[in-house]
């Protein structure tokens, strides 16, 4: 339908439809330079809806793409405990603790054979190691200690593992708080939202990625701005109002978006959010 063969507005965080944003563009291309000298820690930050995800999700395929490079990446980093986080660390890592038949492994265990592996893997074989947490913000304290642990092991070169975390600003108070940890963080990034002219380029991008060949639009200019208006350049809020508009086509017969459906979508959003809070729901947030 509409000319489409892919959906170009669905909220996965699907690397074909990256847009790079100058924002997102600055944050890969610091990621990487950071990566590739081996700075150690790497935070990037933004609000719900800003393309964090999205982002991790592009600097994997990139890393993943280098056979220099050793990367785990994490999506959900909700642990329990330490011994919990370094367990599934070590089970990604592919590293098992020097322990005896029976034993349980204990933090300290877990410590000791991720230590050895990144020294065999990171000094002797000469790979750079990449941790990349996905939803930072969801580490808590236990865990955000261990990595700042991990990130003691250095040469007098370089950081012998980097991390890259990637989460909501509630995590910025949190780190902040940490001993020895807010001074070792090598790159700092803010993501913000789009510019008008982004969010126009977006659009455009995501419907050519999607297939879409036509002399005509699909939104006209009026509804570009309408759509920039209500959501304030948000990436997330912007695709979803763009998959409503398009849904909105295919059902009234409609070829081409303009300002009255997106303000009309626009009300029935507000409304329907109003109901949500009354009856005391939530709706989906997401990086």
């Amino acid at each position: 339908m509409l000319g489409l063969d892919n959906e170009p507005f669905s909220t996965s965080p699907d690397p074909k439809f990256f847009y790079e944003s100058k924002e997102h563009k600055s944050a890969l291309y610091r990621l990487r330079v950071a990566i590739e000298l081996r700075r150690g820690l790497s935070i990037v930050l933004g609000e719900v809806g800003t393309g964090k995800t999205t982002l991790s999700r592009r600097l994997s395929q990139l890393l993943i793409a280098d056979p220099a490079l050793f990367m785990v990446m994490i999506l959900n980093p909700v642990y329990e405990s330490e011994l919990q986080f370094l367990s599934d660390l070590a089970n990604r890592l592919h590293v098992k603790s020097d322990i005896g038949p029976g034993e349980e492994p204990k933090v300290l265990d877990y410590l000791k054979a991720i230590e050895k592996f990144l020294f065999d893997k990171g000094v002797e074989q000469g790979k750079t190691i990449v941790i990349l947490i996905d939803e930072a913000q969801k580490l808590n304290e236990p865990c955000l200690e261990v990595l700042r642990s991990l990130l003691n092991y250095e040469t007098n070169e370089y950081k012998i593992l980097q991390v890259v975390l990637m989460g909501q600003m509630e995590l910025l108070p949190r780190i902040t708080k940490i001993k020895n940890f807010w001074d070792r963080i090598a790159l700092k990034y803010v993501i913000n939202p789009l510019e008008e002219s982004e969010a126009s380029e977006m659009i455009d991008f995501r419907l050519k990625e999607a297939g879409y060949v036509s002399r005509y639009p699909l939104f006209n200019y009026d509804s570009i701005r309408a759509i920039y208006t209500h959501t304030q350049g948000y990436p997330r809020k912007i695709s979803l109002m763009c998959h409503d508009a398009l849904e909105y086509l295919v059902m009234h017969k409609k070829e081409m978006v303009d300002k009255d459906i997106i303000d009309n979508l626009a009300r029935h959003n507000v409304k329907m959010s109003l109901e949500v809070a009354a009856s005391g729901g939530q709706g989906p947030e997401n990086g």
